[in-house]
């Protein structure tokens, strides 16, 4: 049977419906700030944030346009300023998918700051002119504003609408900002058409998170069928096989999503970890699949194979790995000359870095040809190591595309196949043995076969011709930190000191000691190097192996250091280890949540040979010490010993073994730090002998 068209103000209602089954009020109004947030006391327990999120409310719902479905997204945030280090809250981006001349459309936007001036609250309000647009990636543009009038103690909010036909970008939310959130509640309802994948990350419960069934009705104006952006209806009007008629009203059941934290502490940065989007609450969606009436139901989740596929096929991915001939008269004989596939692999990387320079621009595929960034001589990473990939193809030698994330772009979910989720691509290698050789060619600093380290993230994907073929890479880093000392002192009897350093960088240590001498240059170099070290003069320095990044950085230095003028006669005191150790324990605080991710392993070693003052003798050992970490995770090994007279051996040394530390280990490595910071400033006592 037909249904029965309705009125415009009965549609309305109805679009509306699809909320009715959640009858919980909405937690904020534009417009109405609470006169208590213009007080101190709300927030005296907030007085290291910069700003406080009073209330973060979205909601999202469908609606047809024409015969297909969009999504609309509103959200009302408001937003108290404690100091000037929250000023920068309120600048607002808001992302804006598109892809060719379709895009998500932002409208009734407005905004107003409220201070309380005199005793009285006055208002200004955003001005629509001062909005602007920029293109952050070939698929993403930021609307950007910012609230106007902004002073400490005022209350700002802001609130928006975003239209969307990519149904496939339903709108995340976020709940963790870095700074407090009292109350971040995000509302969906999604009728019975489509299929959301729901996956929540962090570490905070959630005060709400219910789900009911209710029912939407929307209106048809034509028939319709799949568009290639979202979902179209077809069938709706009665049974199978019938096709609705125009302005036909269509009621399905639609579920109501309502999800809300409450008192959410901001996220803490802390050393030693990824993006802040790999930990904070939030709750990310994706289009599995759709269910139209009267026909199957349509699996649109992406897959990897499908990736694999899509990738191979496109102009700016797969169809560029063989175009990279302009590089071949240099390649090609690289294989009789180097038999070795990792020597010719090593050979061919070569001839990339001195055509392409890495620009500082991470993506996956090219963004217009290889061909345009070898004549202008630099590019993107794509750019580089697709024409890796190339070049070693041109050189007999298999290679094939490797996609991952960098650390600063957050880690990819193996369960969850989206494209998205990568920005980089390097060469896989395989070789006899069936082990795999990664190459990338944005680094001159690396020698062959070792990533930089922003691409120590876990695991990449292998794309290959036969997509069944495709697999996960682990993404183990080749090399480690290597920090290695060798200290001869000698002290007079003032406590004046005189020394040689033989210092080594090693590994992915050797890279950022390299890329500091290229920044600053020897002489800055040597003046950061001795800056922490009080009265140092420096009369030798040299670098060796400098230009050779198969070996460790060299450094070899001299140098004086004058007596405290509080040096008490006849007892001198000192803490070597601390001169040339560990500055401070990176671990501050009590607990956390998230791992600790260094990347690679790490090893610290500083062996000091102490020649004391004729006369003078230590007055006492102090212990040694060997501190392990459960699991064989690491170990600290400290020692002091006087087997000649007149001279001190002091050891100390640090090997963590393991990239990554889980969030439950923390407490035992910051304990780690803690006893190593300990027993490197311990003092020796040397007294003239007796």
């Amino acid at each position: 049977m037909k249904l029965p068209l309705l009125s415009p103000a009965v549609l309305a209602a109805a679009l509306l419906s699809a909320f009715a089954a959640q009858a919980q009020p909405e937690p904020i109004k534009f417009g109405k700030p609470d006169p208590k947030d213009f007080t101190a006391a709300p927030f005296v327990g907030d007085s290291a944030a910069g700003a406080v999120v009073l209330c973060d409310y979205g909601t999202s719902r469908f609606q047809l346009k024409g015969s297909s479905f969009q999504f609309v997204t509103d959200r009302v945030t408001r937003i108290k300023i404690l100091k000037k280090s929250g000023y920068e809250v309120a600048t607002v981006e808001i992302p804006l998918y598109h892809r060719g001349t379709d895009e998500e459309k932002i409208s009734s936007l407005r905004g107003t700051t409220y201070n309380l001036v005199g005793g009285q609250v006055v208002k200004t309000k955003l001005d629509g002119s001062n909005t602007f647009t920029e293109d952050r990636t070939p698929n993403e543009r930021v609307r950007k504003f910012t609230l106007p009038d902004v002073r400490e103690g005022a209350v700002i909010e802001y609130a928006y609408s975003l239209t969307s036909d990519f149904l496939f970008n339903f709108q995340d939310w976020t709940f963790q900002r870095e700074i407090p959130v009292r109350w971040s509640e995000y509302r969906a309802a999604i009728p019975e058409y489509f299929d959301y994948k729901m996956l929540m990350q962090g570490y905070h419960a959630l005060a709400v998170n219910t789900q009911a069934e209710g029912s939407g009705q929307y209106t048809l104006h034509t028939d319709g069928s799949f568009n290639g952006q979202g979902a179209s209806l077809s069938n709706l009007g009665g049974g199978s096989g019938r096709t609705a008629a125009s302005n036909d009203i269509i009621t399905a059941r639609v579920t109501n999503h309502q999800w809300a934290m409450k008192d959410v502490p901001a996220f803490r940065e802390e050393p030693y970890m990824t993006t802040s989007n790999d930990y904070v609450d939030r709750i990310d969606f994706e289009l599995a699949g759709e269910r139209m009436p009267g026909a199957a139901y349509h699996n649109v989740a992406g897959t990897w194979p499908k990736i694999n596929d899509e990738l191979l096929n496109s102009d700016s991915f797969g169809q560029q790995l063989d175009g990279g001939n302009f590089l071949k008269g240099q390649t090609v004989g690289l294989a009789t000359k180097y038999p070795d596939v990792a020597t010719r692999a090593a050979a061919v990387r070569e001839v990339v870095m001195a055509a392409v320079r890495y620009d500082g621009t991470n993506r996956y595929s090219t963004t217009g040809s290889l061909r345009k960034a070898y004549d202008a001589h630099h590019g993107t990473s794509a750019d580089v190591n697709l024409l890796l990939i190339a070049a070693l193809r041109d050189a007999g030698i298999p290679a094939q595309p490797l996609l991952l994330s960098t650390r600063s772009h957050g880690r990819v979910n193996q369960s969850l196949p989206l494209l998205e989720r990568f920005n980089y691509v390097v060469a896989l290698v395989p070789l006899a043995d069936g082990k795999d050789l990664l190459v990338d060619a944005t680094e001159p600093l690396l020698p062959c076969g070792v990533l930089p380290a922003r691409c120590l993230n876990q695991a990449g994907r292998l794309i290959m011709r036969k997509a069944d073929e495709g697999r996960w890479v682990d993404l183990a880093p080749a090399q480690r930190y290597v920090h290695y000392q060798q200290v001869a002192l000698t002290m007079d009897a003032q406590g004046g000191l005189t020394g040689k350093v033989h210092e080594e960088h090693g590994g992915y240590a050797a890279v950022d000691a390299r890329k500091e001498l290229t920044r600053l240059g020897e002489k800055k170099y040597l003046s950061e190097m001795t800056r922490p070290h009080s009265g140092w003069t420096v009369p030798k320095f040299a670098v060796t192996e400098r230009e050779n990044v198969a070996k460790p950085l060299n450094l070899d230095y001299e140098f004086a250091q004058p007596a405290d003028d509080n040096t008490t006669a006849g007892t001198l005191y000192l803490s070597p280890l601390r001169e040339f150790g560990t500055e401070q324990n990176p671990f501050r605080h009590d607990d956390r949540l998230f791992p600790v991710d260094f990347g690679a392993a790490q090893d610290e070693t500083t062996l000091i040979t102490l020649t004391l003052p004729e006369g003078y003798e230590l007055a006492e050992t102090p212990k040694a010490a060997v501190v392990d970490l459960p699991d064989g995770g690491g170990r600290f090994l400290y020692s002091v010993s006087s087997t000649t007279p007149g001279v001190v051996q002091l050891t100390s040394r640090l090997s963590l073994r393991k990239p990554m530390y889980a969030a439950e280990e923390y407490v035992h490595l910051r304990e780690f730090y803690r006893i190593m910071m300990e027993k490197q400033g311990e003092k020796l006592i040397i007294k003239k002998k007796a």
